[in-house]
């Protein structure tokens, strides 16, 4: 994946500017800003849900805007930030939604869609709720299931919105590591939105930066993820400090807040 001269507003105001950025296959970026940076208006437009203000988004060598959405949808799969249920289906049949782009003229699930369904569920850990009605699971079960479902689109692209978000500190733990691994085993590419820069740095192989005004910065986590840049990218004084051969990051004392 790539962007050309990317541009994105929020009303009179510039998130990304010339944007000029690669995306690899086994690559893992972490997209790291602010609240109201652009980062999920960063992956929606990358998923090809809204357009760009400037430049475009290209995969495979062409255009998002040229590809048939069911060959896309075989491309990319997308986890948003939120969701609303509406509807009491079960587990499984929300997985089994997102098997939908290789159906072509079938009007029902194949066994194969069942097997790669139950295999999603069971690789996070919530195999046991494929008959539960997604309305009755807990915010931490419910994500699990929707990454679920992403992982079963099959797709060698994952654009995932904090997929960590309302999970505890083991499953936190193992979903991240489980994309790391997609990457390294399955050449699978993953980008995501994520506030934790520790889970972040751990699993990543490189960063995107969006600086909020329209600024970004791009590449290695070794060479982007610095306690001075990230300082500056968040607005608040950031330490990096060194246990084992993990790198933890922590707000600056008060006192080194000058």
């Amino acid at each position: 994946m790539q962007t050309l001269n990317l541009g994105l507003r929020a009303g009179d105001r510039e998130l990304v500017a010339a944007l000029n950025w690669t995306v690899d296959a086994g690559q893992c970026w972490c997209v790291i800003g602010r609240n109201g940076a652009g980062k999920s208006t960063l992956l929606r437009t990358l998923a090809g849900l809204r357009s760009p203000e400037h430049g475009c988004v290209h995969m495979g060598g062409r255009a998002l805007s040229e590809w048939p959405l069911p060959a896309l949808a075989r491309e990319r799969a997308y986890l948003a930030q939120g969701r609303n249920d509406a509807f009491g289906y079960r587990a499984i049949d929300t997985v089994l939604a997102a098997r939908h782009p290789y159906q072509d003229d079938r009007y029902w699930d194949a066994e194969a869609d069942y097997r790669i369904a139950h295999a999603a569920l069971r690789a996070l850990d919530v195999g046991h709720l494929a008959e539960r009605d997604v309305r009755t699971l807990s915010g931490g079960e419910r994500q699990r299931v929707a990454i679920a479902a992403v992982l079963s689109q099959e797709t060698p692209l994952l654009l995932l919105d904090e997929p960590a978000s309302a999970l505890d500190l083991a499953h936190q733990v193992g979903v991240m590591e489980l994309l790391a691994r997609l990457c390294r085993s399955e050449g699978k590419t993953v980008v995501l939105v994520s506030h934790d820069l520790n889970l972040s740095h751990s699993v990543s192989t490189h960063a995107l930066l969006l600086m909020g005004d329209g600024e970004w910065l791009a590449g290695p986590v070794a060479e982007v993820m610095t306690a001075p840049v990230l300082s500056r990218c968040l607005g608040y004084p950031i330490e990096a400090v060194q246990h084992g051969r993990r790198t933890i990051f922590i707000p600056a004392e008060e006192g080194n807040n000058d």
